[in-house]
């Protein structure tokens, strides 16, 4: 250990690297109700922790290895590090990623004089065509993590957490990929503060260091997600198992929606948009505040920034649901006219974030709906609860994979029989009641065939309806619709709606 110890304070990281800081969370401490602090290595030139490693590593290499040319693997973000390395020391670097890599974080690499390769699907197969590309071109291969002076400088983040906080730290948690960053941060704050807990965050769907300290000897994961591409990796480093095997206080893993939950809490505290892998930390400390209880201060890393911007429609769909905000049903209900208003009184003042419906013509309606919570889990048990003691059938599917990302989208199609449908888009309000106001001016005598609503965080909501309109009573809906006072557009002749709803086709 002490070895490692000499490495980390004598790290050349600081040519390239700042002191990142270390920011309170205000609001949410308030909600954990104990101190959590977020260690910003987002804000590093390259937006990622990475260039320490790459840099102190490539900062010890001979001339004549820097004079021939570096090469790595990487998702991205070591790449970075490795190509702003490479030009502050004039080496040629060749940079090895895989396919699904984020364009930001290719370009990044690009626009700072590296040649990049595309290769593969995944880590693994990015790091055999560097390991290629070392021998038949002489290059000096740099791994982005199982690496003595790679481990030593993401280490200098734990030397400066402990610098920048005097007081007591209850637990540091840091993103594990390969275990570079969770290795060299638990070395350091173990040697002198062995009573605060360092504990790895992974995805659940790439959790390796988990996998091996679970089974006592390294594990090739058969598959890994991608979702977090930052520390989408099948196999932890050799020395970085050994030394998270030694000092490391255990792993937790997360799911999608709470890294996205956790990007999320990052925004409303710094302002900032991390990258999932960046979050990653940040969703483990949740979980374990809400476990283990009490009052310590948690300190979560959080790693990187480089997220493609088209990634946050995804992220913000997810982050409700993530932190207990959202709960997703399908609810069956009975097709007939009143059904539709005696479900939304049964939901109560609660605000409502998505609606689909389409008319089937059968004995019953099955619809989806998302709901706000303002109470996390026991307010869903609740509510779902009461739906069924009301008589309605109720299938939670906050948890389905299929459902929140297909299967909300698919609600629809055509109806046959409904001659008389007419289609508009309206803009409703944000505020409660709108949607009983809808329903109010329409009246019994206007079924309504098709519903579609998702709250897209303006102060207005997007809304789909279809509507029988039976003849001779156009004139009356018109009015019905006009003294509603909602922007309404009429789209009963738009080819989209003829070519997949239309029900008279």
């Amino acid at each position: 250990m002490t070895d490692y110890i000499k490495k980390i304070l004598t790290a050349r990281v600081y040519d390239v690297a700042i002191v990142s800081p270390l920011d309170p969370m205000p609001r949410l401490s308030s909600r954990l109700e104990r101190p959590v602090l977020l260690k910003r290595e987002d804000l590093q030139p390259v937006f990622s922790f990475k260039l320490r490693g790459a840099y102190n590593k490539m900062s010890g290499l001979a001339p004549e290895q820097i004079a021939k040319g570096v090469v790595c693997a990487s998702a991205g973000n070591h790449a970075q590090g490795v190509a702003l390395a490479a030009a502050k020391l004039g080496a040629r670097a060749v940079i090895v990623m895989p396919r699904t890599t984020p364009s930001i974080k290719v370009d990044a690499c690009r626009a700072r004089g590296a040649e990049v390769v595309l290769h593969g699907d995944a880590f693994d197969e990015a790091l055999a065509e560097a390991r290629r590309r070392e021998h038949e071109d002489g290059l000096t291969f740099l791994h982005p993590f199982d690496d003595p002076e790679v481990i030593a400088g993401q280490g200098t983040i734990g030397k400066e957490i402990l610098q920048q906080h005097t007081g007591l730290i209850e637990a540091i948690f840091v993103p594990v990929g390969g275990g570079g960053l969770a290795a060299g941060i638990a070395t350091f704050v173990k040697y002198l503060r062995p009573e605060t807990k360092v504990i790895g965050v992974e995805p659940e769907d790439a959790a390796c260091m988990k996998a091996a300290l679970d089974m006592g000897a390294l594990v090739d994961l058969p598959s890994v997600g991608l979702f977090a591409d930052g520390v989408a990796v099948r196999r932890a480093g050799e020395e970085t198992f050994r030394l998270c095997r030694e000092h490391l206080d255990g792993v937790i893993t997360v799911d999608t929606d709470a890294m996205c939950a956790a990007v999320k809490d990052i925004f409303d505290d710094t302002r900032a948009v991390s990258e999932p892998s960046g979050a990653l930390s940040l969703a483990g400390a949740k979980i374990y505040a809400e476990r283990e209880g009490g009052t310590g201060t948690l300190v979560a890393v959080s790693s990187g920034a480089n997220l493609n911007f088209d990634r946050l429609r995804h992220i913000a769909e997810r982050a409700e649901i993530g932190e207990q905000r959202e709960v997703l049903l399908g609810v069956t209900i009975p097709e007939r006219p009143g059904a539709y208003r005696a479900f939304i009184n049964a939901l109560g003042p609660r605000a409502i974030t998505e609606f689909n419906y389409r008319q089937a013509l059968a004995s019953d309606a099955q619809i989806f709906v998302g709901i706000n919570l303002s109470g996390g889990k026991r307010e869903k048990q609740e509510l779902i609860g009461s739906l069924r003691e009301a008589g309605y059938r109720v299938l939670d599917m906050s948890d389905n994979e299929m459902a929140k990302v297909h299967v909300r989208y698919m609600v629809g199609g055509r109806s046959p029989g409904l001659g008389h449908e007419r289609l508009f888009r309206f803009q409703f309000p944000e505020r409660p009641g709108a949607l009983m106001k809808f329903l109010d001016a329409l009246g019994p005598d206007f079924d309504i065939t098709l519903f579609h609503y998702r709250n897209h965080g303006a102060d207005y909501g997007r809304v789909l309806a279809g509507i029988d309109v039976p003849p001779g009573e156009t004139a009356r809906f018109d009015a019905a619709i006009e003294s509603l006072g909602y922007p309404a557009t009429d789209e009963t002749d738009n080819p989209a709606y003829r070519l997949f709803l239309d029900g008279a086709v």
